[in-house]
């Protein structure tokens, strides 16, 4: 691609300026090959020529297309050049506010100078689990992919963070550690993750300190190892420095402070515990004043304080060695303090009395003149003798700051070991995650020992990361198999040898420091000998002989000599150590362990050789040898481990926020790497595309007859077409790799293709438009001119008629006044001639009135007449044919009594009587127990009854007296209402006389009075009634007012409830969270004891029988072998606070529930006065019930005597074998036993009957007592319609009647029979409707498998033929695929149906035992009974109580097999709903009948443990959980349901209410089903979370529901991780998702209210996952992407409707998601733009819209991106919002659940336990 084609017309370059680095230009003329100049045209309009160097032709770099510019890689940028790093981070940075950006494996962190809310437990949650590609660029993407990388690869991570100060290198290495102790939970020990961040505070106040560039800028190096196990749970960590800058503590320069600490303890000296140290403010100490800034701005050093020391605290330092660290601190600052007095030259003296020396002295525990003594003197040996020296000022001076300076790093040094014994674990470490906080390159304008040390730490960190960044391009291109050549990048070994090889700097500097004479200007000059003429990155500078310049990997840096020497040494005077070891601090001593050690090792090594050794002095390592050595071991240790970068770059020196200054970050560019990473890149293949993303871009470039099948050969045609050099681009196994500019030469072609695609379009809309416009002027000119001429028509047509019309006008009013005249005379005659008339028709109807009203008076008095004479003779026939009745009656009574003392009547009547008498005789005595207790409660009654009987006696006495007082007083009424008549009479006589004497008189004035009054009336009047309209207005607005505070303290009432509600259910899931945590713990700690207790003998002492009460079963779960064993430990310790809420909660809920049952006794009353009203009515039946009774058993027992005479009697006239023959017939004995035999018949027959109407009159009683209950509903007992005794016709044979109703009752039964046979056709008939409807589904599926299979057929033929193979392969495999799934669900039916066939199988063999049996019973009782006529006796039915009796002790067999080992598939599918919580219940109702507390809290706590168990160990699968929350639910609601109250027994039929709980009151136990229901179902939308939240991001936001809208962009070296489009989450995968789960839970019963709730929380995680991770992706924040969002929700939506779920709530969920695809697609330019938008997001809060339109990119060229100017409009209108400022949705944020009381219709007697539970123990009642 030649350079004219890239620089032409238009095209945009760099040029280099010196204030902003670099400038954009635009060509104004084409550039040809040989040109010397470019005519260019800047920014501002100013037009510029640049010159060509003739010799090496460079043109300036091209910039990037604008769809480029912004992007999160910079690797995903065409050129690749300083200038489009710097643009692209400046626009990131300045315009869209974001602080992160990659360059490749690199992430760059701009320090924004103000805190932003992106480092939220929210944002870390949302990283959480993502590729690193698939999220913004973020510090948490670095960290989560390192731990992705050790959790997958087992192998030690590192993560170098490093920039030079105020750069934010402390900060990130911050938020990377908080993430990991976020992501991962310890293992062990408690709050390791705590401990490991609670070692940054107490680091920063030891080795922080405020610079001229940063606030707070580390001064050491470290690198922290956070260890973790091979759960990849944090177990602990361990922490290494480097180069603590000890100067710091004695010296700060202007603007400068000293470490934290210092001021932290000044601000806190006012408290009790610092009164001995005898601080005072910062200002006061020599060593923090020098620096004059002792404030931070917005740094409160007294809070800083209480944090260092908490975090002490946390970390497990005592109390007493954080008071012995602040105690030495603060000798450290008065021994600063100390004043040296210049006495000579050489000689210095301490004052005795000075203050702070004496302090210093009392602080350490030393004694002050020796301290005072040496610190002016030292001592000197010689190889004979010993002799003590004075010094002078400046070097006493200089001992004083060498002693603080050792002290403080002693002191740091046993600070940093103590918090890595803290964070030690004793659990071994599997694998680390190193992070590495360690300085930048600096160069300042006077650089010493300091700088040289970092700026060699640099070098050796950016060999490694070149060495880094070439070994993964290498693997990148072999991995894709693409021909590669050497890439030639910098290698900064030279200058690390200058610095570290032998006779290098650090060695000649060593071995100058180990001369006796040694200065720094004698190993300058060394270095000058040395160095200077044999390695090129080291010179000298021209003016000075006291410093060196090394040649950096970043830039040239001169180091002045003066001091290195000094530094390197680290020298300390061995008399103030001496003084500090004699010290009576034992703490103290601590500090000077390590140099004891050297000591004793020196006079070890001394004592050996036999000869005086070295001193101590020239034995200790020097500063940069230790630091050489830790380096190689740190570089030993990255190199071993994966690392990460993280390079942080300081915008500005100013502080300011969201600015930058391109000088300032182009030199911490170079520095730190970054370009060089860019220029590796560039130098091979940095734009890479997958071969799928390159055809979805570019397929515009394309023709339809260019694209094949093979999509790699596609891609492949296309490029050697677009490019002709193919060393531009290579293609690899997965990827095209291209050159630096070859996407931006492709951009631009794309570019040009849809712009000249719009050219025609517009071309082609424009001659339509034209067209158009022509032919409506054309149709226009023709309508003028047909309405000109029609208009002139009219107008000559109006003359006309106007002319006309006063012809006509003219007409009419002469025809009017002549009309007028004419109607005036024919009224007036009509007038007259209707008064006439009129009075004549009145005449006339007054007469016929009178006539009619004399004919009516006639009719109704001869009618009268009639009806009188009509009653009396009725009357007199009435009275003829009762007579006449009568006396027929009396002969039939005769005829009947005569009948009735025959003998053969008697026996045919005592037929079958024996067994109807038994049975009356067990009846009676039934009736004798009900007789007993209906006796008991008449006397209850009787007693209430006379209590009110007396009190409504004294009440109509007292009515009686008010009565007869009333009465006399009516009685005396009459008399004074004549008198008051006769007396007004007078009175008005009176008063008429003398108004007739004094009416002529007074005339005038009465009439004016009246005048006077009325008018005074209506004043008063209209005064009163404004008086009360206005308080009726008053009254009114106070209603008002009432009414409005009562509906806002309603729902400020009900806002409560849901609060209150919501705090309740997150307490209980913290409470069952710590609970669980608790169990946990405890189990581990039984495993641990039971396991180190293994090899010793158990003996009594080990066990102990704790028994567990009521609330420790309900707080714990056993396991799964031993569900139901007591816990034998002791419970946790409880969080206090959450106690207190807790307890303070429960007193509310106590005052609640006292109020409600007050209320609730209240109602009781009322219904138990309204009782005893009823019972009142039902006492008289009763007892009319039991005196007919009695007397029935009166006549049963003379029955049965006058039977037992009439056997005798019998048995006497039979017996054969007697001595006394049978008397003869017409015998006098004959004669008398006939006639008492007649007698005997006939009282027997009276017995009879009236027992039979005793019987009926029974029955009716019976039903009308039970025709409420639900044993009487279906019951007809209308005995009327049975033929009595008296009906039955005399003249039938005798035999043939059934006087008992015997003939009723078989007519019942047969109409049951019918019934029976009528319901069994009904079944057959619903099942040959059944079988149709599955015939007719089948067919309709083979119908729709048939379109299937054609619409397949259709399509494959359209495809090739390796594509047509594979989609029939794939439909081949998913019908097999059903055909499978069906085959299964046929044989799980086929096996069901056998197990049932089995049961009935076993029942009929058991039916046909006893049918066998029953034939040899049968013969002998026909053997015993044959003279009496067979009966046929009925089986009856046993009536069941809905209870299941189990033995004591059979709880955990019960709860192992229903609850532990329950599949819910099978039990969900083939039994009822809710079946194991009828079970459960129905044995808590036999425990309750037989009075057993012990049982049923067993069996209810062993209950609540298994679910939770259960719940524990299963609490992933979403079945076993959604069906454990139906049944306990459904437990809870038959608790409620059968528990006797009457607010839940209003629902329940009468049966039902017979069956409640009669002898326990479990409404303690409802509360704890209704908290562990909450708790599962909390764990319920934990399931679907984990289901849901991999496939709500790839569904709702990556898949491309809409084909064809979005284009990909260049994403750079960090892909995202989008999968294949075969394999693509669809919204229909999250639908079907959706709908599993919503089928699930109404399998098993879920109640429909709690459906609602959970669909409305899956939907609010599905739009809180959505828009957070949106808030996170740039790339998703385009025009494009909310269309696709809108039609995705409108999908979610439609899924609602279908289910009938509008109403629930979820809709409203989703309208934050909505309301961001909304933002996304509006226009965003005007004011008016901005008010809308306003309007429109109400749901999105200030900072979520704002970030929206921050990040919205244009996928193509022709949107554009938000104004600045725009988003500071936008902020403006929305700042008045009061809302959070939380930028994340709460995504675990759970709605407070209610659970609605939903009574069951299903009857506890008609449930059945299937066999296949296993619970044949238990037995039905």
């Amino acid at each position: 691609m030649a350079a004219s084609e890239l620089y032409a017309k238009h095209a945009r370059v760099w040029l280099p300026d010196a204030g902003e680095v670099w400038r954009s230009a635009e060509l104004t003329k084409d550039y040809t090959p040989g040109d010397l100049k470019l005519a260019l045209q800047l920014e501002d309009g100013t037009e510029v020529e640049h010159k060509i160097d003739p010799k090496t032709n460079n043109l300036p770099p091209l910039r990037n297309p604008n769809i480029l510019v912004g992007e999160n890689d910079l690797t995903a940028l065409s050129y690749l050049h300083e200038p489009a790093v710097l643009h692209n981070l400046r626009v990131r940075f300045v315009d869209s506010k974001l602080i992160y950006t990659y360059c490749g494996i690199v992430l760059v962190a701009i320090n924004p100078y103000e805190s932003l809310p992106i480092y939220e437990a929210d944002i870390i949650n949302a990283y959480s689990g993502q590729n690193m590609g698939d999220m913004d660029p973020h510090i948490f993407a670095v960290a989560e992919e390192a731990y992705k990388q050790m959790a997958r690869d087992e192998r030690n991570q590192s993560i170098i963070v490093s920039g030079e100060s105020g750069a934010g290198k402390t900060v990130s290495a911050k938020y990377a550690m908080r993430y990991f102790a976020m992501v991962s939970c310890s293992s062990g020990e408690a709050n390791i993750e705590e401990r490991v961040l609670a070692s940054n505070p107490i680091m920063e106040a030891l080795g922080n300190a405020k610079t001229t560039r940063n606030d707070n800028s580390s001064r050491f190096g470290k690198y922290i190892e956070i260890g973790f196990d091979k759960k990849h749970r944090i177990i602990g960590a361990n922490m290494r420095t480097y180069l603590l800058e000890k100067s710091r503590v004695v010296f700060q320069a202007q603007e400068e402070r000293n470490y934290h600490i210092f001021y932290q303890l000044c601000a806190s000296a006012h408290l009790p515990e610092f009164k001995a140290f005898q601080l005072g403010c910062a200002d006061d100490f020599h060593c923090t004043n020098q620096g004059q800034s002792p404030v931070i701005e917005g740094v409160d050093d007294a809070k800083e304080m209480s944090k260092t020391r908490k975090a002490f605290s946390r970390l497990g330092i005592s109390e007493s060695d954080q008071m012995a660290i602040y105690q030495i601190l603060a000798a450290i600052l008065h021994l600063s303090n100390v004043e040296v007095k210049d006495q000579s030259a050489d000689k210095s003296s301490i004052l005795p009395n000075n203050v702070h020396l004496m302090v210093f002295c009392e602080l350490m525990g030393v004694p002050c003149e020796e301290m005072a003594h040496w610190l002016c003197h030292r001592k000197l040996k010689t190889t004979t003798e010993t002799y003590v020296k004075s010094v002078s000022k400046m070097n006493a001076v200089n001992g004083r700051d060498a002693l603080a300076k050792h002290i403080y790093a002693r002191l740091f040094s046993w600070i940093v070991g103590s918090i890595n014994n803290a964070l030690k674990s004793a659990a071994n470490q599997h694998s680390f995650i190193g992070v590495l906080d360690i300085y930048g390159f600096e160069t300042f304008d006077i650089n010493s020992f300091e700088q040289f040390c970092i700026n060699y730490a640099n070098e050796k960190l950016q060999q490694q990361f070149n060495l880094h960044v070439f070994k993964l391009e290498q693997e990148e291109y072999m991995k894709e198999e693409i021909p590669w050549t050497l890439i030639d990048f910098e290698d900064n070994q030279p200058c690390i040898d200058l610095i570290e090889a032998k006779l290098g700097v650090l060695d000649l500097l060593d071995e100058e420091c180990k001369m006796p004479k040694g200065s720094d200007d004698s190993w300058a000059q060394k270095l000058y000998n040395t160095l200077l003429k044999q390695n090129a990155h080291f010179n000298k500078p021209r003016l000075s002989n006291r410093a060196f310049i090394i040649l950096h990997f970043a830039d040239k840096v001169e180091y002045q000599c003066e001091g290195f020497l000094e530094k390197n040494k680290d020298t300390v005077n061995e008399e103030h150590l001496n003084v500090l070891k004699k010290s009576q601090v034992d703490w103290l001593l601590k500090l000077f362990v390590d140099d004891d050690k050297a000591t004793r090792l020196t006079n070890k090594r001394s004592s050996v050789t036999g000869r005086a050794g070295p001193s101590q002095r020239d034995n200790k390592k020097t500063v940069g040898l230790q630091f050489r050595q830790s380096l190689h071991l740190l570089m030993e240790t990255l190199n071993a481990t994966t690392p990460h970068y993280v390079r942080c770059i300081k915008p500005n020196d100013d502080k300011s926020p969201f600015i930058m200054d391109p000088v300032r970050a182009v030199q911490q560019l170079r520095a730190c790497g970054i370009l060089e990473t860019i220029r590796i890149s560039a130098a091979g293949f940095p734009s890479r595309w997958t071969y799928q993303e390159f055809f979805s871009r570019y397929r515009v470039l394309m023709k339809q007859k260019d694209v094949l099948s093979d999509r790699k050969q596609t891609c492949r045609n296309l490029l050697e077409k677009l490019i002709k050099d193919q060393d531009k681009y290579q293609f690899g196994k997965n990827k095209i790799f291209f050159r630096a500019g070859q996407v931006a030469y492709l951009e631009k072609l794309r570019s040009d293709k849809l712009r000249n695609a719009c050219v025609r379009i517009q071309k082609t809309i424009r001659c339509w438009l034209a067209r158009k416009k022509y032919l409506r002027m054309k149709r226009s000119a023709i309508s003028i001119q047909r309405h000109v001429r029609g208009h002139q028509a009219r107008c000559y047509v109006k003359f006309l008629r106007r002319t006309r019309a006063a012809v006509v006008i003219q007409r009419n009013v002469r025809m009017w006044a002549t009309r007028r005249r004419y109607q005036q005379q024919r009224s007036a005659a009509i007038t007259i001639q209707c008064f006439l008339r009129a009075y004549m028709a009145r005449k006339q109807y007054y007469k016929l009135m009178y006539e009619q009203k004399a004919v009516i008076i006639q009719k109704w008095m001869k009618g009268w007449l009639v009806r009188q004479r009509y009653r009396r003779t009725l009357a007199a026939i009435v009275l003829l044919q009762s007579c006449v009745r009568r006396m027929r009656a009396k002969n039939e009574l005769k005829k009947l009594k005569v009948e009735a003392r025959s003998v053969e009547r008697i026996k045919k009547l005592n037929i079958g009587m024996e067994n109807k008498i038994m049975q009356l005789q067990h009846k009676i005595n039934e009736q004798h127990k009900e007789n007993r207790e209906l006796s008991e409660r008449l006397t209850v009654m009787q007693k209430t009854q006379t209590t009110e009987r007396e009190k409504q006696s004294r009440e109509i006495e007292h009515l009686r007296r008010s009565e007869q007082d009333a009465k006399s007083k009516a009685a005396a009424l009459p008399s004074l209402l004549e008198q008051l008549s006769f007396l007004q009479h007078e009175l008005e006589n009176t008063r008429r006389e003398k108004k007739d004497l004094e009416v002529h008189t007074k005339v005038y004035k009465e009439q004016t009075q009246q005048v006077v009054e009325d008018l005074n009336m209506k004043n008063t009047l209209l005064n009163s009634e404004k008086d009360e309209l206005n308080q009726i207005i008053l009254e009114q607005a106070s209603q008002l007012t009432e009414i409005k505070t009562n509906v806002e303290n309603a729902e400020q009432l009900e806002k409560d409830l849901t609060e209150e509600r919501s705090r309740y259910q997150s307490l209980l899931s913290e409470h069952l969270d710590l609970e669980e945590r608790h169990r946990d713990l405890t189990e581990e700690m039984n495993i641990t004891i039971s396991s180190s207790k293994l090899i010793h003998t158990r003996t009594d002492s080990n066990y102990s029988s704790n028994s567990s009460g009521f609330s420790q079963s309900l707080g714990s779960a056993e396991g799964e072998d031993s569900p139901f064993k007591p816990e034998q430990e002791t419970p946790a310790a409880v969080d206090l606070p959450v106690l207190l809420k807790l307890q303070r909660r429960v007193t509310e809920l106590e005052q609640e529930k006292h109020s409600l049952w007050q209320q609730l006794d209240k109602g009781e009353e009322y219904q138990q006065e309204k009782a005893k009203e009823v019972e009142e009515q039902r006492t008289v039946g009763r007892a009319e019930l039991d005196l007919e009774t009695l007397k029935r058993q009166e006549l049963e027992s003379e029955n049965k005597k006058l039977k037992q005479d009439l056997n005798e009697l019998r048995k006497s006239l039979t017996n054969e074998n007697s001595d006394l023959a049978p008397p003869a017939a017409g015998s006098l004995s004959y004669n008398i036993l006939l006639d008492q035999l007649t007698s005997s018949n006939e009282e027997l027959e009276m017995r009879k009957e009236e027992v039979l109407l005793l019987r009926s009159h029974m029955v009716r009683q019976e039903a009308l007592k039970h025709k409420d209950s639900a044993l009487g509903e279906g019951v007809n007992l209308d005995l009327n319609d049975i033929p009595s005794f008296q009906d039955v016709d005399r003249s039938t044979d005798i035999h043939t009647l059934n006087e008992d109703g015997e003939l009723w009752l078989a007519y019942e039964g047969l109409k049951e029979t019918n019934r029976i046979l009528e319901c069994q056709m009904q079944l057959q008939h619903r099942g040959h409707n059944e079988e149709n409807r599955k015939l007719q589904e089948e067919v309709n599926k083979l119908k729709v498998e048939k379109e299937q299979q054609q619409r397949l057929l259709a399509q494959s033929l359209l495809l090739p033929e390796d594509a047509r193979i594979d989609a029939s392969l794939k439909h081949e495999i998913t019908r097999l695929t059903g055909e499978n799934l069906e085959l299964m669900k046929k044989q799980e039916q086929q096996n069901h149906t056998m197990r049932q066939l089995k049961r009935d199988l076993k029942f009929y063999i058991k039916k046909v035992e006893d049918c066998e049996a029953s034939p040899q019973q049968k013969s002998k009782t026909s053997v015993m009974m044959a003279p009496v006529r067979a009966v046929n006796i009925t089986r009856k039915e046993k009536e069941y109580r809905g209870m299941l009796e189990y033995r004591a002790g059979d709880e955990s067999r019960l709860l192992k097999n229903l609850v532990s080992d329950l599949k819910p598939r099978g039990v969900a599918v083939n039994f009822i709903p809710g079946l194991p919580a009828y079970i459960i219940f129905m044995c808590v109702r036999y425990a309750d009948n037989v009075n057993d507390d012990q049982r049923v809290s067993t069996l209810l706590n062993s209950t609540i443990s298994s679910i939770k168990g259960v719940i524990k160990r299963k609490g992933h699968d979403f079945e076993r959980v959604s069906f454990w929350l139906a049944n306990t639910c459904r437990l809870m609601h038959c608790l409620k349901q059968y528990s006797g109250d009457e607010v839940f027994t209003t629902h329940n039929t009468p049966k039902q209410n017979e069956q409640c709980l009669a002898n326990f009151e479990l409404s303690e136990y409802q509360q704890v089903f209704g908290d562990l229901a909450i708790q599962i179902y909390r764990q319920l939308i934990k399931c679907t979370e984990n289901n849901m939240q991999p496939m709500i991001v790839a569904s709702m936001l990556e898949h491309e529901t809409i084909q064809g809208i979005l284009g990909s962009k260049p994403t750079g070296l960090r892909k995202r991780s989008s999968s294949s489009p075969e394999a693509a989450v669809t919204v229909e995968v999250l639908l079907q998702c959706l709908g599993l789960f919503y089928t699930t839970m109404l399998q098993h019963g879920i109640d429909l209210e709690l459906i609602k709730q959970l669909v409305k929380q899956q939907f609010y995680i599905i739009c809180a996952v959505t828009l957070n991770n949106l808030l996170l992706r740039k790339e998703m924040c385009s025009w494009s992407k909310g269309l696709q969002i809108r039609y995705n929700v409108w999908q979610l939506e439609e899924w609602l409707a279908e289910r009938e779920l509008a109403d629930c709530g979820a809709k409203e969920t989703l309208e934050p998601l909505v309301q961001a695809a909304q933002l996304l697609q509006i226009k965003k330019k005007t004011e008016e733009d901005a008010q809308a938008i306003c309007h429109m997001c109400t749901a999105l809060t200030t900072a979520q819209i704002v970030k929206l339109l921050t990040l919205y990119t244009p996928v193509i060229e022709f949107e554009e991106r938000v104004s600045t100017t725009f988003l500071t409009t936008l902020t403006n209108l929305l700042k008045d919002r009061d809302e959070s400022s939380t930028l994340m949705m709460d995504a675990k944020k759970i709605f407070s659940v209610t659970l609605p009381f939903t009574p069951s219709s299903v009857a506890l007697e008609t449930i059945q336990i299937p066999a296949s539970l296993n619970l044949g123990f238990l037995a039905r009642i």
